[in-house]
C-alpha cells in the first residue's frame, strides 16, 4: 500500500500539480480509505464498487457533512483515475457510484466599507504594522490565495510597473496593484523589511518578526486580529479577501473571463460563483429596499 500511495503522491504533485493544501487533503483521505481496506485485508487496487460504497456508508454513519463525503469520494475518482492511467487497475471501481450532493455555500465576501475598515486597522507607525498593512493590501489588490502571498519572493515584485508576478499553481500570472498597495509595499520595504531579516540572502517578500519567510498560520492570526479590532462580525478568514476583490471587480463592470485569469483558476466554472454572489447581493438589495418589495 505504501508503494502505491507514494506514486500516487507523485501523481497528484507532478502530473496535477495540485496546491499543497489540496495534497494533503488527498493524503488524509487515502490514508483513511487504506487503513479501512487494511483491517478487511483487502488491497486498494483490489477494491469493488460494493466496498467504495460500503466505506462511503461507514463514513457517513460517523456523522460527517455531505462536503466532507463528497470530498472523500472525489479523492478515490482521483485515485482510481490514476490507477488506470498508470495501469495498476484494469477498471475504475468508482465510475456508478453516486453520493449525496452538498448544497454549495456562496462564499462570504466583505462590503467596500468593510475593506476599508480592515486595511485602516495596523498601525504603520509600527514596523509590524507597515508589514501587514502592505500584506492585506496587496492581498485585496491582487486576489492572490494566501499560500501564493506567503511564497512571494521579493524579485516577483515590480514597483516601477505595479505588478506582482504570482507563480502559483500551473501558470505564472502578472497581475496590477493599485497605487495604495504599491506604496504600502515600498514602505515596507524601506523601513521593515532589511531591519527584522537576520539572512540577507532571504529570498522571501514577506517575513515574520524574526526574519524568516511568514507562515500561513501566522497570517490568518494577522486577519483575525485586525477583523477583531475593525469589529466586523463576519467570519472572515485570509480566502475572503479574495473573494471580496472579485465580486468587487465583477460589480464594477470587469469581465468574468479577465477576473479568471487574475485569479488563476483553470476552468471559468470556479469564477462563474461570483457571478451567482453578485445577483444574490442585488437581489436582497431589491427585497429590503424597493418600496413595492419590501416585506412586512
Amino acid at each position: 500500500m505504501t508503494e502505491v500511495k507514494n506514486q500516487f503522491q507523485l501523481y497528484l504533485t507532478e502530473t496535477r500539480k495540485v496546491s499543497a493544501n489540496t495534497l494533503q487533503s488527498y493524503l488524509r483521505d487515502i490514508d483513511q480509505f487504506f487503513e479501512y481496506l487494511r483491517v478487511r485485508d483487502i488491497h486498494p487496487l483490489h477494491a469493488t464498487s460494493d466496498r467504495i460504497e460500503k466505506f462511503i456508508k461507514t463514513m457517513e454513519s460517523t456523522g460527517l457533512s455531505k462536503s466532507t463525503i463528497s470530498r472523500m469520494m472525489a479523492t478515490l475518482r482521483c485515485f482510481y483515475r490514476f490507477a488506470t492511467i498508470e495501469g495498476l487497475s484494469d477498471a475504475n471501481p468508482t465510475g456508478g457510484i453516486q453520493t449525496a450532493k452538498s448544497e454549495k455555500k456562496l462564499p462570504q465576501i466583505l462590503t467596500a466599507k468593510e475593506i476599508e475598515l480592515l486595511l485602516a486597522q495596523p498601525d504603520i507607525t509600527d514596523l509590524k504594522g507597515c508589514r501587514d498593512k502592505a500584506m492585506l493590501e496587496l492581498l485585496y489588490a491582487t486576489g492572490i490565495r494566501v499560500s501564493e502571498l506567503i511564497d512571494l519572493n521579493i524579485d516577483d515584485i515590480n514597483l516601477q510597473l505595479s505588478v506582482v508576478y504570482c507563480r502559483g499553481g500551473k501558470s505564472e500570472r502578472i497581475i496590477p496593484i493599485y497605487d495604495e498597495a504599491r506604496d504600502a509595499i515600498a514602505d515596507y520595504l524601506k523601513r521593515v523589511r532589511n531591519a527584522v531579516i537576520l539572512d540577507y540572502g532571504e529570498t522571501a517578500l514577506f517575513t515574520n518578526m524574526n526574519g524568516s519567510r511568514l507562515t500561513r498560520q501566522g497570517f490568518w492570526k494577522i486577519v483575525k486580529t485586525y477583523t477583531q479590532s475593525a469589529n466586523i462580525k463576519k467570519d472572515i478568514t485570509p480566502h475572503t479577501l479574495r473573494h471580496s476583490f472579485a465580486t468587487h471587480l465583477l460589480e464594477n463592470g470587469a469581465q468574468l473571463k479577465d477576473i479568471k485569469e487574475m485569479l488563476g483558476h483553470s476552468d471559468i466554472s470556479s469564477t462563474q460563483v461570483y457571478a451567482k454572489v453578485v445577483k444574490e447581493r442585488y437581489k436582497n438589495v431589491y427585497t429590503n429596499c424597493h418600496p413595492k418589495a419590501k416585506r412586512a
